[in-house]
């Protein structure tokens, strides 16, 4: 006889949960809810589950990267006119009309705003009633979408992203991974914050653990200062105050995703310590007279950001990240309907500029000489005409290094201009995508090498120069020139061919040979050393405590 046994399985109901509702939910892929049902006689299953498929966040994510690579968000531009409309300073209000035009003309023609298309970061905000479609991770499929916008031929973006940041620092090709913050908030939808943030503005981060009794106002005023203009103003100021060092630093970045309203908390006044330290420094940081691209002027920034966390009784730590005139962000909720398309905003909000440089000098590169660059004048407004040649961190490294082993150079520099700029690739009939200056600073310790041992004349860049740079220049007799950081569509329309001359292994950091019509640009360091830089904001934050003291 054959003994028969009874085998009885015990589950609890979060074991019956796990097991069953993966099955259940398939039942239900073709709704946007798994409705409620009995796990067990009595018992109901009461949350409402939203699926959401892969497909759906990994498209909306590319669409909006593309998105806001060619439209600055609308409250940014708003505030930028009004900006442009106050402003005193003639150098601060010339960059401050190219940046508006560029960011009509990339509205208008859908081409990256800066050539700089940025590191992704992106918030998601996960419901507890979601259940995903997917078999990918959400990092993955953040990913995926980011791989997806940066690669469409329609309108490719720079890839930026190095991997073995700390070794070969090889590119990535798509600038993938994104960083991507994931937390799990109550709800039944995804809430999505995309950002791209070029490499000059993310450089002049900074972070500090104050004492309890030290003052958070006079910390940013002695800091921003040594952040020079490479991070592009007139733009944003996230803050992040408490919780613990890296804490501090996640508030200032999601303090940068809020809408501009500093006027309107300025109208109405605070009602938080935050929203005081708000007003306090957004009025005293533009007291300072930095300027658009730190040429001096009335707005350094259109808004002060603030976030805090609860904090150690023993610790104060105080994180600032500046976003630069190509700021990029955009928001939208997958609620399992399917991708979401964002609304293009109207031309309308954009204000219609010329751009018009009254007496700006134009110059032949082709023929000028030194006794020619000898008369040009700090703050000058020039106009470039001829042959350029490019080239920026990779191909400064690997110049010098031939220098130092005594070889030849690929390219003649004697008498040439050199610009620092990593374009973006062309599309359609292009000679070259956007391509703006980078931050001339980190070129700084190449540059007397460069100057003496190439005869080379002049530099094209982004904000200021170092001491060690500006006195190079001096000793050689050379010159820095300023292009808009921010304005980079805009210079590309001033470059009519474009051709690899060196390198070409180092992709967008190649040397390239630009043939340039009236490329606007402004001398920021003459032959002699002076600076507009250092002169510039000096000069405006006088004016600006002289109209103070008059009201």
């Amino acid at each position: 006889m054959i003994e028969q046994r009874a085998c009885v399985l015990f589950l609890t109901l979060p074991e019956l949960h796990r097991i069953c509702l993966p099955v259940l939910s398939q039942c239900f892929v073709s709704l946007k809810r798994i409705p409620s049902y009995p796990i067990l006689p009595g018992i109901p299953y009461q949350a409402a589950m939203t699926i959401i498929k892969q497909e759906d966040l990994i498209q909306s994510v590319a669409d909006a990267l593309q998105y806001i690579s060619y439209y600055h968000p609308v409250d940014f531009i708003k505030s930028l006119a009004i900006a442009y409309e106050k402003e005193q300073s003639p150098a601060a209000r010339d960059a401050i009309a190219q940046l508006l035009i560029n960011s009509r003309m990339c509205a208008e023609g859908h081409r990256p705003i800066c050539q700089d298309t940025g590191i992704v970061t992106v918030f998601l905000k996960v419901g507890m009633n979601v259940q995903w479609q997917a078999t990918m991770t959400p990092e993955e499929m953040v990913n995926e979408g980011v791989r997806r916008a940066y690669l469409n031929p329609d309108n490719k973006l720079r890839a930026s992203v190095l991997a073995d940041p700390a070794g070969q620092r090889k590119n990535t090709r798509d600038n993938t991974p994104a960083v991507t913050c994931v937390s799990i908030v109550s709800g039944d939808k995804v809430d999505v914050t995309v950002a791209a943030k070029g490499g000059g503005s993310e450089a002049k981060s900074k972070f500090a653990m104050l004492n309890p009794s030290d003052s958070i106002v006079d910390w940013v005023l002695k800091t921003v200062p040594t952040m020079g203009a490479g991070w592009c103003p007139p733009g944003l100021l996230g803050i992040g105050i408490g919780g613990t060092a890296d804490k501090a630093m996640l508030l200032a970045k999601e303090a940068l995703m809020d809408p501009i309203d500093i006027q309107e908390l300025i109208a109405r006044g605070p009602s938080t310590r935050a929203e005081e330290l708000r007003i306090e420094l957004y009025q005293k940081v533009n007291a300072l007279g930095i300027g658009a691209q730190g040429l001096g002027g009335l707005t350094t920034v259109l808004d002060v950001k603030v976030k805090d966390y609860p904090t150690h009784a023993a610790n104060l730590p105080i994180a600032m990240i500046p976003n630069c005139a190509a700021t990029r962000h955009a928001h939208f909720v997958l609620d399992g309907s399917g991708p979401v398309a964002l609304e293009p905003p109207s031309l309308s909000d954009w204000p219609e500029l010329t751009y018009d440089p009254t007496g700006a000098r134009r110059v032949n590169l082709d023929t000028v000489t030194r006794a020619d660059v000898a008369s040009w004048k700090p703050g000058e407004v020039i106009l470039l005409n001829g042959k350029l040649l490019t080239g920026r961190d990779a191909a400064h490294k690997r110049l010098t290094e031939m220098l130092n082993r005594g070889e030849k150079l690929p390219v003649d520099f004697t008498n040439r201009f050199i610009y620092y700029v990593g374009p973006v690739d062309p599309v359609r009939d292009e000679v070259v995508g956007p391509a703006g200056p980078t931050t001339s600073t980190r070129m700084d310790k190449f540059t007397r090498q460069m100057l003496e041992a190439t005869g080379l004349l002049g530099m094209v860049g982004k904000a200021e120069r170092g001491p060690a740079a500006i006195e190079a220049i001096r000793d050689n007799k050379a010159i820095y020139l300023m292009a808009v950081g921010g304005a980079a569509y805009l210079v590309s329309k001033a470059i009519k061919s474009s051709r690899v001359v060196a390198f070409a292994d180092l992709g967008m950091e190649a040397i390239y040979e630009f043939d340039v019509k009236d490329m606007p640009v402004t001398v920021a360091v003459d032959v002699n050393g002076n600076a507009v830089h250092q002169s510039g904001p000096k000069e405006w934050q006088a004016k600006i405590a002289e109209m103070v003291n008059i009201k």
